[in-house]
């Protein structure tokens, strides 16, 4: 079907799906169309990862499940249509209507869990979805759609209020951008910046280099396992899991042996390049290859050994930001690690890596300081700083933390980004807002405005 054809039934399905539906019935093909991917996480896990050749089995599934039913419960109970607030005091009445025609770029990474939480997030909010998945996952991709076409079905939904390009190409997707009312891209930053110059309102994405602090007078082995549960989970492609660990210089002995004793393989100093020239290539780009591979293959084309039951590789940087290239994003379980001697530096190296390559997207903290723990989150340019937690776990949303359960981080305008939080289903409202001269409210003279303080 060409792409115009598809825009033209989508509009159609959008009138006939915001005319028909009402609060509660919208919540029903919601939770429908969640809980269709959690019942069948493994099957659509082990999909992606024989489709991709990236991720862990084991990683998806939970992924599957744990975004599902996130997003669930984060958008069940919650107005989204008619009057949302009237404002005490002015009296202003907040009025929500959906956007219309809605594209989703979806990434090989997460096949699966981004076209679901988009088209949920459409659903909540009457709008018509079409994904675009990307050319190298679009089996899985197309596979979760047309699963959840046919569970929100039975709910009377339009036929053509979700569809999926199943022969997705740069052309088509651009062409898809140009028609739609706005635009959600997910993935790399070339896909970013084509959203951005459609012409159409885009949410996008930035890239990801989390800094991790390991703030004094903390349980370094419970930091460590957290740390390295993050960057070994699907096999480091989260953009939003550890790169750096910045350790107090004094405690580098105790520090490395609780990284150590919780799966990590620090390399020699003789292996730096090595692993380095595996990882990236000689202008500094990440090598394909090795996004989403597991450990033991990263140790294999570095020509390195490694123990048995590694989960990480750890390269100490010899340098910070633009020094050492090791200090960009790695999509893969490798990260690295500097030392600081106070609390200052370590905020300023995180703020240097961050310069290079991540600005705007997370940071991350393990700190029983509360100050230090404002200071970061004050100091750092990042739309989110993950506390005491895997930050690749947690930053996409967690029901414990508070962040809006999402596989689409905003990174603000650090990152180019038109949004610096977690995009959900409120980014695909547009708001009326009544305004009415209240007369209960006394306007003052200017004499006590501008005595106000």
């Amino acid at each position: 079907m060409e792409v115009k054809d598809m825009i033209s039934r989508a509009r159609k399905a959008q009138i006939e799906y915001q005319e028909r539906f009402n609060q509660d019935a919208v919540d029903e093909v919601v939770k429908a169309a969640a809980k269709i991917v959690y019942d069948n996480a493994e099957m659509l896990a082990r999909e992606a990862v024989d489709e991709t050749g990236m991720g862990v089995y084991e990683h998806k599934v939970a992924k599957n499940r744990n975004k599902s039913k996130g997003v669930w419960l984060n958008l069940q109970g919650r107005k989204s249509m008619g009057v949302l607030e009237i404002e005490e005091g002015t009296g202003l009445i907040k009025i929500a209507k959906p956007v219309g025609v809605v594209a989703s770029i979806t990434p090989s990474t997460n096949p699966i869990v981004t076209p679901m939480a988009n088209i949920v997030f459409a659903l909540k909010t009457k709008n018509a979805m079409i994904v675009a998945p990307h050319p190298g996952a679009k089996k899985c991709s197309v596979h979760t759609v047309k699963m959840i076409k046919e569970a929100i079905s039975k709910y009377g939904v339009p036929e053509d209020l979700v569809q999926i390009i199943e022969e997705p190409s740069i052309q088509k997707t651009q062409e898809l951008m140009s028609l739609v009312d706005v635009v959600v891209a997910t993935g790399g930053m070339q896909m970013v910046y084509s959203a951005y110059s459609s012409g159409k309102p885009s949410f996008g994405v930035g890239a990801g280099n989390v800094q991790v602090i390991l703030d004094r007078f903390i349980d370094y082995h419970e930091a460590a396992d957290k740390v390295i549960t993050g960057r070994a989970f699907d096999n480091g492609i989260i953009c939003s899991g550890e790169q750096c660990f910045i350790y107090y210089h004094e405690d580098k002995q105790e520090v490395f042996d609780a990284f150590r004793k919780n799966g990590a393989y620090i390399a020699k100093k003789e292996e730096h390049d090595k692993i380095v020239t595996a990882v990236f290539s000689k202008e500094g780009t990440l090598n394909r290859d090795i996004v989403g591979q597991s450990v033991d293959y990263i140790a294999q084309k570095a020509g390195i050994s490694i123990p048995e039951g590694t989960r990480i590789i750890i390269v100490e940087a010899e340098g910070v930001g633009k020094n050492d290239t090791i200090c960009k994003e790695k999509m893969c379980p490798v990260m690295t690690c500097l030392p600081y001697t106070n609390f200052d530096e370590a905020i300023s190296i995180a703020r240097t890596n961050l310069s290079v390559e991540g600005r705007g997207h997370t940071a991350a903290i393990h700190s029983n300081n509360q100050a230090n723990i404002i200071k970061a989150g004050s100091e750092i340019s990042v739309s989110r700083l993950i506390v005491n937690a895997p930050s690749s776990i947690t930053a996409g949303g967690s029901i414990q933390n508070g962040l809006s359960v999402t596989t689409t981080l905003g990174c603000g305008t650090w990152g180019n980004n038109s949004i610096s939080e977690n995009f959900t289903y409120k980014h695909l409202l547009n708001i009326t807002r009544i305004a009415q001269i209240s007369p209960h409210i006394e306007m003052p003279t200017d004499e006590e405005i501008w005595k106000m303080k």
